[in-house]
């Protein structure tokens, strides 16, 4: 539901500009300088956001801090906890895990950003974005600008997570798979494929004056 907000209003995601941005500097409309200064303060921009909208989340939830927080807040505890301690039990694996999880994650997300550009119509942009979401929510994967919301708004609710290992178990591997997929397998693969194509062109040699003469000359002789 947040996707489909955020694409109908024209507001700005940092995982769907991973794609559609070096789409633009790949095509020569955007400068490389411009793309990194764009994906910077959207990502710190979303970060802000997410952190503000959980405190406002947990606020609500407890009462302004003064009651329980019920099924919600350990739900929201648990996701967090498995979001990171789960992934720093198993060390190494478990940064390539959330690293992988986020390149199968971004990938969807950012073809739901592109299908919303092939319909006009919003209910046709929205069930074009359904799909991709659908599936990277169902399977599991990992999504940085979710994560911002999530593991801090869980240790808000009593997660025992560190801001250490919110960053390193989860937010900086996700993250760059997010960046390699957005990237890689869905923008630039895209313009590679989709790119137009330079048309052939067939050179004629023209005649040297000296040459249209002498056959000129030859014509002439001839009649």
């Amino acid at each position: 539901m947040g996707f489909v907000i955020l694409v109908l209003l024209g507001l700005e995601l940092a995982t769907g500009n991973f794609a559609l941005l070096p789409m633009g500097w790949a095509a020569g409309e955007v400068s490389f300088l411009g793309m990194l200064r764009n994906l910077g303060w959207v990502y710190l921009g979303n970060l802000a956001g997410s952190l503000f909208y959980g405190l406002l989340f947990y606020l609500a939830v407890t009462n302004c801090g003064t009651g329980g927080s019920g099924a919600v807040g350990e739900l929201m505890k648990s996701a967090a906890q498995k979001k990171t301690i789960a992934y720093m039990a198993v060390g190494l694996r478990g940064w390539e895990t959330a690293f992988i999880k986020g390149v199968l994650c971004n990938w969807m997300v950012t073809l739901g950003a592109i299908l919303a550009m092939a319909s006009r119509s919003t209910i046709g942009k929205v069930v074009a974005m359904w799909l991709p979401i659908m599936m990277f929510f169902a399977l599991g994967y990992e999504h940085s600008i979710v994560n911002m919301f999530l593991i801090p708004t869980g240790m808000l609710f009593g997660a025992t997570v560190s801001l250490s290992q919110w960053w390193i178990w989860n937010q900086i591997p996700v993250t760059l798979g997010n960046l390699v997929s957005g990237a890689l397998l869905t923008g630039l693969a895209l313009y590679v494929t989709n790119a137009p194509k330079k048309a052939a062109t067939l050179e004629i040699p023209l005649r040297s004056d000296e040459t249209a003469g002498a056959a000129a000359r030859q014509a002439a002789e001839a009649d």
